[in-house]
């Protein structure tokens, strides 16, 4: 029998109650209202792995008609075929993605080129009136754990605590400069009350932006091996020698526990009598997957628009 994605999604969501929103994003949402009113532009971070899921529904309720430059950071850890896949559909969407590796600075300087194109009418407004080019101030938001302190220190390098000493520049803010005329203010990683996709809550939990003691690891690691069964059987069956399901579909739970105690045998995961330390295999599970270690996997596909968007 062959599962389809909307059985194993529906299970997902019977499942689980995800629900993550502790005092201090509370307080992170209020800066980010508070500052808005202060910059040109939003940067928007989100995860490569996870450009759909990982974007923030609170913060595009507080942005509104804001412009908007949105980047897929950890490119290097995300499948490069999805990380096309998603660029060409935030494009219909009439949106830019530009993807960038945190660790190196690949792609930092399309970031800084989008932002200026953004505000060029601006800039042009002022030289025409014989003006210097004014400070393009911009503003970083993006959920925890997305790379924006790694994304940062690639960008503004030397110059990551720039205050308000330029004209143009609010004082009493921490700026740093992205380049010569755009300045950049960081904000506090913000995720959302609730998840109404439970599913979201755990490809958020898979990539580490919610921490492993706020949900169970078990549960996680197996929502992951399945997913990977699925999209990316070959990886499990090379590298570990684990066998996924026989009929191309989703695994059900109890295949993807049988999966999981696999991965922790290969792996030494052993107590007495030889069974499995399920926590601490589920622990090395998501270890190997935010290290990249079973390769460029993203939980983010053309399947999670629904039905409605096959055809983007």
């Amino acid at each position: 029998m062959n599962r389809s994605n909307e059985e194993f999604n529906n299970e997902i969501r019977d499942n689980s109650n995800i629900q993550w929103f502790p005092g201090h994003m509370a307080r992170a949402r209020r800066l980010l209202a508070e500052n808005l009113k202060l910059v040109d532009v939003v940067v928007e971070l989100v995860d490569s792995r996870i450009p759909f899921s990982s974007r923030n529904p609170e913060i595009d309720k507080l942005i509104q008609n804001k412009p908007r430059v949105i980047i897929g950071n950890k490119k290097d850890l995300a499948d490069p075929t999805q990380n096309s896949f998603w660029a060409n559909y935030y494009a219909s969407q009439g949106k830019r993605i530009f993807f960038t590796d945190c660790k190196t600075g690949g792609g930092s300087k399309d970031v800084i080129k989008a932002i200026n194109d953004i505000m060029s009418d601006k800039t042009a407004r002022y030289l025409e009136k014989g003006r210097k080019a004014p400070i393009i101030k911009a503003m970083i938001v993006g959920i925890p754990n997305v790379g924006k302190s790694s994304f940062i220190n690639k960008v503004a390098g030397s110059n990551v605590a720039v205050t308000g000493d330029k004209p143009g520049v609010t004082r009493n803010k921490q700026w740093l400069r992205m380049s010569d005329n755009i300045y950049l203010l960081d904000t506090p990683g913000l995720l959302w009350p609730k998840f109404d996709d439970q599913i979201v809550g755990y490809k958020l939990a898979a990539t580490g932006a919610i921490k492993n003691d706020v949900l169970d690891v078990q549960e996680i690691a197996i929502y992951l091996i399945r997913y990977m069964s699925k999209y990316y059987p070959g990886v499990l069956k090379e590298k570990y020698s684990i066998q996924g399901n026989s009929y191309g579909g989703f695994p059900t739970f109890e295949e993807g526990l049988e999966m999981l105690e696999a991965f922790g045998r290969k792996r030494g995961c052993l107590v007495k009598k030889g069974e499995v330390d399920l926590y601490r295999a589920s622990m090395y599970l998501l270890d190997d997957y935010r290290k990249a270690k079973f390769g460029r996997i993203s939980l983010d596909n053309r399947d999670c628009l629904g039905e409605d968007n096959e055809d983007e």
